[in-house]
């Protein structure tokens, strides 16, 4: 039986970006289903205690600007620690991921292009000509992606989303949550490709 991952994003992410590939290169490997679940992350920080990164101590915010180096190094990505256009809002392409899903196409290469185009190519993704360039090089018609990404029932998806993450134990972006078990931060991806390929039982803590 094929396994499942619920997979807890946001396009404005670096640590989704630092993951993204090899995380979709992990579920091909395994034959997994993802379900691409963007949220609104100020939704699950409120409940796991986490604030923004300009909010936190300022050698809490070194460090995070030390570990995007190690791990872009790691990963081999390109990576602009402080770009052009951050902190940026991701509602926008998080709802045109949502639309694509709901309407069966798959999102993956959507969310690289954007997570790319703001951590190594200072887009702003924001702009909706932005996206739009994005959705066609996928591939994908832009205007209904964009239209549907403007509705109501993409944000109340993006805030279900958030909800259902909560409920998983989700303590921020990216968690990969396979068999029950929640892997936060992209930096776990070694341990869900054991997990994946050892078929072992989830590791859980009493309630």
């Amino acid at each position: 039986m094929a396994a499942t991952i619920d997979y807890y994003f946001t396009c404005a992410s670096p640590f989704c970006y630092l993951g993204h590939r090899l995380f979709c290169d992990i579920a091909e490997k395994h034959k997994a289903t993802v379900n691409f679940k963007a949220v609104n992350l100020k939704d699950v920080w409120a409940i796991s205690g986490a604030v923004p990164p300009g909010e936190r101590p300022p050698v809490r915010q070194r460090m995070r600007l030390v570990e995007l180096q190690r791990q872009a190094h790691y990963r081999k990505l390109p990576i602009k620690i402080e770009p052009k256009f951050w902190p940026t809002d991701p509602g926008f392409a998080d709802r045109v991921a949502v639309g694509l899903v709901e309407n069966g196409h798959d999102p993956r290469y959507f969310i690289n292009k954007v997570l790319g185009g703001l951590w190594a190519y200072d887009d702003d993704i924001r702009q909706e000509q932005v996206l739009a360039s994005y959705l066609s090089q996928c591939g994908l018609d832009p205007l209904p992606a964009l239209t549907d990404a403007k509705t109501d029932w993409a944000e109340e998806i993006r805030k279900n989303n958030a909800r259902a993450a909560i409920e998983a134990d989700v303590v921020g972006v990216p968690t990969y949550v396979y068999n029950g078990e929640a892997f936060f931060g992209q930096d776990r991806l070694e341990h869900l490709d054991q997990a994946l390929s050892e078929g072992r039982s989830p590791f859980v803590a009493p309630r």
